[in-house]
């Protein structure tokens, strides 16, 4: 077996992501501490086509170089936009038709490998490193998915919650986009 050059990769250039079907997920982060998890969101969504990223509160934007050295350029190609309130960011998107969903562990959580996304738009929010989503964000989203964890500590990084939730959403969401 050979591994494959970077030219064989059939990597899109900046404009054709740009013009690319995107999938029907909005990132929001919540309050995000650390600069190189969000760059790895970025990476994440650019990976997976996603439509946007919302950074909100604290959540550093860029240009940062902290952010690049694990966005890798990707912040050139995902769409992304700063709210200073995250409830603000949630209120909109559902005015928009997005299912807002909170990536948490609380009451009445589904499990993500049991959810069935219908025929709509979602938006996903992940938390704060420590403190996780605020409570608020919770009140005002239309539901919370919670990666099963069987381990001792039922913590993941942001960055490593953020590309589970999105692969798997993304394979669920697949049939209903052009994924060239």
């Amino acid at each position: 077996m050979r591994k494959l050059l970077n030219e064989e990769l059939d990597r899109k250039t900046i404009d054709e992501f740009k013009n690319a079907t995107k999938t029907p997920i909005i990132i929001v982060l919540d309050n995000v501490r650390s600069l190189n998890n969000v760059g790895s969101v970025f990476r994440t969504a650019d990976a997976f086509l996603v439509e946007a990223i919302y950074l909100c509160g604290i959540t550093g934007t860029p240009p940062n170089k902290d952010i690049q050295k694990t966005a890798l350029g990707s912040t050139e190609t995902v769409w992304w936009k700063h709210y200073p309130n995250t409830v603000d960011a949630v209120n909109e998107l559902k005015q928009n038709g997005y299912k807002v969903l909170a990536i948490e562990q609380a009451e009445s959580a589904i499990m993500l490998n049991d959810f069935k996304p219908a025929n709509e738009k979602l938006a996903i929010v992940f938390g704060n490193e420590v403190k996780g989503v605020q409570q608020e964000v919770m009140d005002a989203s239309d539901g919370v998915l919670e990666i099963p964890q069987v381990g001792t500590k039922h913590s993941l990084n942001i960055a490593v919650s953020a590309g589970i939730v999105v692969w798997d959403l993304f394979q669920k969401l697949k049939k209903r986009i052009e994924v060239k």
